[in-house]
């Protein structure tokens, strides 16, 4: 039976694109290889976020074409963002690839292996999002928490971003199909699914009946009655609206956390940037989910040294840390990307300029985390028990609060997958330790 290995960068919707090829590969007849080195068919699935991605990916490709010269039968296939963008220019620095697939034909890549001639470069159009109705289920990583894909692409077209460019506008799922996707997934004994869209509570505009994000929230919560835990990302700030804020504090299974990417803390930059909201919108929305949601945790993320980033607008950035108190962040240096704006702005900032303030953002959030973490010492929270032994922080069993903070524990009583009440007993900046008898609450385990 022939093999496949698909190695993903990126974030979590590269992440779920790579479970429904791996799904659409074992319908196919493969069967997943231990390794690349043992794979007939290897994938890299891409990210364009960012330079960084990239050149990860030109590292392994790399490596897989000089695997290749050893294996003459290894076919080698990059799919996704990077494919999307850098198209016929990948075939001809990196001649070993033998398929370069866009980010609208993912699940044709077994298919597309056994055509004779095969094509070497798929990169139609942006297709409408996939409803998945009669593709093979995702090769799912985990058995207890799932990725639920709503809806693709985005159209706000900030001057930093690619997506639009290579997820294309924003398209969504239909409600009928989201929900008997999370039915599945209910049937199977999940405990935990997230909502993913590059805009993810714009969803339902280009629908029809038109509906909201809020409104598929209930549905949801409605259809799993409380058993299943409900997350989300990636919000954007403009979209979060007054019904959102009810959802999040009215659904049982909608989780107390909110990913809200700022990107800066500055006017000025936001501008640059064409978020379309200033700093005092932007905190008037963090003011409103606490006002719904008290207990909410908020995680964020951000661009260090865009183009023409002064001091004063790196300490904005720092202040904005501070009055928002998040409870966790992504921060990156910024990177040019092709076919955006902000790659052609003249004041390009040097890289230790960069590196210097990201190491800022690092160590500030690393004692904002500490002292929100340090305050949840001695509470007893419901924890979902996701991961068996995790060395290095001790632990025999790990698992996320509602506020997705990570809990490990010191005891090996505690079954994957179940919800358990858990006294917080110490704190690190970046996850909690914590003590339970290991019986479940809310569920069965």
């Amino acid at each position: 039976m022939p093999t496949f290995h698909i190695v993903t960068f990126g974030c979590q919707a590269n992440e779920a694109d790579s479970e429904r090829m791996a799904g659409a590969f074992v319908a196919a007849g493969y069967q997943p290889a231990h390794s690349a080195e043992d794979a007939d068919v290897i994938l890299l699935n891409t990210c364009s976020i960012r330079e960084k991605a990239e050149q990860k990916v030109y590292s392994l490709l790399g490596r897989y074409q000089g695997l290749k010269r050893e294996r003459p039968g290894l076919k080698i296939g990059l799919t996704g963002c990077l494919g999307q963008l850098e198209g016929a220019e990948l075939k001809r620095r990196f001649p070993g690839l033998d398929l370069v697939v866009g980010t609208g034909q993912m699940l044709k890549v077994p298919g597309m292996l056994q055509e004779r001639p095969l094509i070497p470069l798929t990169l139609r159009p942006t297709e409408p999002m996939p409803t998945y109705v009669g593709t093979p289920p995702p090769l799912r990583q985990s058995r207890v928490s799932a990725f639920v894909n709503i809806m693709e692409g985005c159209n706000y077209f900030c001057t930093f971003c690619v997506v639009p460019y290579t997820r294309g506008r924003e398209r969504s799922r239909p409600v009928a199909d989201v929900l008997a996707e999370v039915e599945d997934l209910l049937s199977r004994g999940y405990r935990e699914v997230t909502l993913l869209g590059q805009t993810v509570n714009a969803y339902g505009k280009t629908l029809r009946p038109r509906t909201t994000f809020a409104a598929l929230l209930r549905q949801i919560d409605a259809l799993a009655g409380g058993t299943l835990r409900i997350r989300f990302t990636s919000s954007h700030p403009r979209e979060v609206t007054p019904d959102l804020y009810s959802a999040v504090a009215e659904c049982q299974g909608v989780c107390e956390h909110v990913h809200l990417p700022v990107q800066s803390g500055s006017d000025r930059v936001l501008e640059r940037m064409r978020r379309l909201y200033t700093r005092a919108q932007y905190l008037e929305v963090v003011r409103r989910l606490r006002e719904a949601v008290p207990d909410v945790a908020l995680s964020t993320d951000l661009i260090v040294g865009f183009p023409g980033e002064t001091e004063e607008d790196h300490r904005e950035t720092l202040d904005l840390l501070r009055e928002v108190g998040y409870d966790s962040l992504f921060a990156f240096c910024y990177s040019p990307r092709p076919h955006t704006p902000a790659g052609e702005y003249p004041d390009q900032l040097q890289e230790p300029v960069k590196r210097q303030r990201l190491a800022e953002i690092f160590s500030l959030q690393a004692a904002i985390g500490l002292e929100k973490n340090r305050a949840r010492i001695g509470r007893v929270e419901e924890v979902l028990v996701e991961l068996g032994p995790r060395e290095k922080e001790g632990s025999l069993a790990s698992g996320r609060t509602r506020q997705n903070k990570w809990v490990h524990f010191p005891v090996d009583v505690l079954d994957i997958g179940a919800r358990v009440s858990a006294e917080i007993i110490e704190a690190y900046s970046y996850y909690l330790k914590g003590k339970c008898d290991g019986r479940a609450v809310g569920v069965s385990s």
